[in-house]
């Protein structure tokens, strides 16, 4: 903390939540001092606790938390910085603040290893009097210690309960973490049991627990996800239950089938093969026939679907994920595009691409083809010395989408085959049949972006003029076109300059600034210097009141 700076807090944060930090200094209150830590209250949109640890391997040696959504996602926020910044300004005082703290804590230590058993006892009365949430903890701990399983239960039912939260039936973000915490005492309970021998109540509390909180989640504002870590831990406690339990491998089977197949169950991610050690043989037999089973009782079903591909991925069987993936195919290829593809990672290349040419095939419209599929399958053309099919499969593509891309993959394709003069003249027939067809309509015909990208500028000019083009389009002409057609490119510039004039914004007078140097270039190309002067002078008293475009214009000699 001694080395800490400004840059160092702007490290932490970024540039931007340094800045927004400047503006909360005065919404720091009750700032407290520890050896190792200090804490305070930031107001802002709501009130949030900040808390800076000291001394650590980070930039000035500071890391911090705060409860505000941004904070919570584990981001150094404004309120972080807005802590950090008021430190600084007591620097010198910090030093005494922290070597108080140290000897409070000290002076803590010895008082309470003075006091006899009584005094201690009394004391812990008096804390459990006062502090409901340490009450129940140490109740918990009590129910876990004498082997009451119904008071333990009780216990996690009441910690799990939402309703003291709940405003209306739900949990808004306010009082979320606060549950969020009484739902982490019921996980703490329960791994606690495995810890004291009782790992066959800690399956059971595990599971209820599991139930009981994927029924809360439905009322709670989860943001932050801290509902989810508690699910997670619930998991992890459950497994490691069954590992010091090791129950009965066919009834944990049907379980586990039940919890992966259960949608509610999402915030207790289990997965079934993390418990291939404690099943052993009989249970993964019992777990694959259930699984096969549900799979098809439902073989579109996304649980079924994903349990069925990982138990046969566990177990190297390729076909059976071909099985699952072929019993829902999608209607643009891209499942079979998947099939390919994991054929290939079995160096099974002759079925890998059989299965990609029937995605081809299946596609009712190509022009809804997945594009992933198209690019397999030429490449895999490429690869096997077929430029040809690739080129047809290209061209087809590319007669059912029309777009810049597709003709440049066309392209591409056919220059690899040798054959692009004809292709081209191919593709560029139907784009003028488009263009045609597409005058006055927004966003500019391809074959304009496809002349161009050939750097055919002459015929995408004409293009242009026969079938219309978009702003950008004819941007791209004139720029294209300065130093040969310098009076066609001026007229380009100024038409598009003109409408600029009427509108405001930076962004406006970066464009409008840009245009009116590429028309100074025009000018001095045509000898016509005179004329410019006189344009920018009428710009000038026309615009004078846009303080920003004068401005820049002034910062570019216009």
């Amino acid at each position: 903390m001694d080395g800490l700076t400004e840059a160092d807090l702007k490290a932490l944060a970024g540039a931007r939540s340094f800045e927004r930090g400047l503006g909360y200094l005065d919404a720091v209150s009750g700032i407290e001092v520890g050896d190792a830590w200090v804490a305070a209250t930031v107001h802002g949109t709501e009130r949030y606790e900040v808390e800076l640890t000291l001394d650590g391997p980070g930039p000035g040696g500071v890391a911090g938390e705060c409860d505000c959504p941004y904070g919570m996602e584990g981001n150094f926020c404004k309120h972080l910085v807005a802590l950090g910044l008021t430190l600084l300004a007591q620097r010198e005082s910090l030093p005494r603040q922290r070597k108080a703290a140290r000897g409070r804590a000290q002076d803590l230590d010895a008082w309470l290893s003075g006091l006899p058993r009584e005094g201690l006892l009394t004391l812990v009365q008096e804390q459990i009097a006062e502090d409901r949430q340490l009450r129940r903890r140490l109740e918990l701990r009590a129910a876990s210690a004498r082997g009451d399983l119904a008071g333990v239960r009780a216990r996690v039912r009441e910690l799990l309960d939402v309703s003291p939260f709940a405003q209306y039936g739900y949990v808004e973000y306010a009082d979320a973490r606060a549950y969020a915490d009484q739902a982490g005492q019921a996980l703490s309970a329960i791994r606690g049991l495995t810890g004291s021998g009782r790992a066959e109540d800690a399956i059971t509390l595990s599971r209820e627990a599991m139930r009981l909180l994927a029924e809360a989640a439905e009322s709670v504002d989860d943001s932050d996800g801290r509902l989810g870590q508690v699910g997670d831990g619930l998991a992890d406690a459950h497994l490691d239950a069954c590992r010091a339990a090791r129950p009965a491998p066919r009834e944990l089977a049907r379980w586990l089938i039940g919890q992966a197949l259960d949608d509610a169950a999402h915030l207790t991610d289990v997965d079934p093969l993390d418990y291939e050690d404690i099943l052993g043989e009989e249970g993964m037999t019992d777990l694959r026939k259930l699984a096969v089973g549900a799979w098809r009782g439902n073989r579109r079903g996304w649980a079924e679907k994903y349990l069925m591909e990982r138990l046969a991925k566990a177990g190297g069987d390729v076909d059976t994920v071909i099985a699952v993936h072929a019993a829902d195919l999608a209607a643009d290829g891209h499942t079979h595009l998947v099939i390919a593809r994991e054929l290939d990672a079995a160096r099974r290349a002759d079925d890998a691409l059989r299965w990609a040419e029937r995605g081809i095939r299946d596609t009712r419209e190509l022009s809804a083809v997945d594009t992933a599929l198209v690019d397999y399958l030429c490449d895999r053309y490429a690869q096997a010395g077929r430029p040809t099919d690739a080129v047809a499969l290209r061209r087809d593509h590319f007669r059912a989408r029309r777009s810049l891309l597709a003709y440049q993959q066309l392209r591409a394709a056919a220059r690899a085959a040798d054959c692009w003069p004809a292709e081209r003249e191919g593709a560029l027939t139907l784009l003028r049949a488009d263009a045609g067809r597409q005058q006055g309509r927004y966003g500019g015909p391809v074959l304009v972006d496809a002349l161009l990208d050939d750097e055919d500028t002459d015929a995408a000019w004409q293009a242009a003029a026969d079938s219309g083009a978009h702003d950008a389009q004819w941007r791209t002409l004139a720029d294209r076109t300065r130093a040969t057609r310098p009076a066609d490119a001026l007229a380009v510039y100024l038409r598009l300059a003109e409408p600029l004039t009427r509108q405001t914004g930076n962004t406006v007078y970066e464009r409008l600034v840009s245009l009116l140097l590429s028309i100074r270039d025009c000018h001095d190309r045509l000898g016509t210097p005179e004329e410019f002067t006189a344009y920018t002078a009428a710009l000038r008293t026309a615009q004078r009141r846009k303080r920003n475009l004068m401005r820049l214009m002034d910062d570019h000699g216009l």
